[in-house]
């Protein structure tokens, strides 16, 4: 969205998890930090999340729920929201992406953009 009253920035750090992995069992665990930055004019809600997760055979997983982490914070401009969480997967790579379902303080509803991300055994691409 190109309208300077709702911007919304997510940044992605993300962590393979070795002790929660059990590759023989091609179980990946991975731990990943989100910052959600408000750049915008008006507060906004985060009301909702969608996640497209796909491993590295092309199996695709969708999470979608209410906030994040049982949470729907109000983000202030030039304020930011930062949490973490994980998920698994069957192959030692992956792509995660989606979007944030926002509300601004002006009632409009727009999402916000998580773009892909990758989730990687360290050691596993050169």
């Amino acid at each position: 969205m190109s309208d300077s009253r709702y911007k919304i920035d997510v940044s992605v750090v993300t962590r393979y998890l070795p002790e929660q992995s059990q590759p023989e069992q091609s179980r990946f665990a991975f731990a990943y930090t989100v910052t959600v930055s408000n750049n915008g004019e008006l507060p906004a809600k985060l009301l909702s999340r969608h996640w497209v997760i796909t491993d590295g055979d092309g199996r695709v997983q969708e999470v979608r729920g209410a906030g994040v982490i049982g949470q729907q914070p109000l983000i202030a401009p030039g304020a930011s929201h930062t949490y973490g969480s994980g998920t698994v997967m069957a192959t030692r790579v992956g792509i995660m992406q989606g979007t944030y379902q926002m509300l601004a303080d002006d009632g409009k509803r727009f999402d916000a953009l998580i773009e892909p991300f990758r989730l990687a055994v360290p050691g596993s691409l050169h």
